[in-house]
């Protein structure tokens, strides 16, 4: 039984929402080192250029930042190196097709722990037209003004 039991989540990535129309999601685990776990567990990382990539039969994470480990020596590792991605052939295989017939990219959404293991949530996302960003912005701006005007009436009819 891990020491750890539950989610905790270490880094999201907030402007992959943003940027990209999330077509589907898909949890992998993550092959790390013994610095880059306990850096994590620290909650030190960042996932703001990452993106994830199939080469032949294998998937990997890519431009990840995950800072060395304060307290390590000469084993420390490289910040932003590969890093492979643990998922099942068909998982693969799905991902590729998809991503080879265009339009799509992998996306990573956040790193989290589940049960004392690193996890990754992959998404396989569409790329936004600049118009589209500035529709979500709108709607999101419109409901915040809805809601507040809401709260301040039920205020004054308190």
């Amino acid at each position: 039984m891990p020491k750890d039991s539950g989610e905790k989540v270490v880094a999201t990535n907030r402007k992959a929402r943003y940027d990209y129309h999330i077509e589907d999601t898909v949890e992998a685990g993550l092959v790390l080192t013994g610095t880059e776990v306990k850096s994590l567990r620290a909650g030190r990382a960042s996932l703001v250029d990452a993106y994830g990539s199939i080469e032949g039969n294998e998937a990997w994470l890519e431009a990840v930042h995950i800072p060395e480990y304060t307290e390590g020596t000469w084993t420390n590792h490289a910040p932003r190196r590969k890093r492979k991605l643990l998922l099942h052939k068909q998982e693969i295989v799905k991902l590729a097709h998809r991503v080879s017939a265009g339009g799509y990219t992998l996306v990573p959404l956040k790193i989290y722990f589940l049960d004392g293991r690193a996890k990754v949530e992959l998404a396989l996302a569409k790329g936004k037209k600049e118009y589209d960003k500035r529709h979500a912005l709108r709607k999101k701006q419109d409901d915040r003004e809805a809601q507040r005007a809401m709260s301040t009436r039920r205020s004054l009819g308190d």
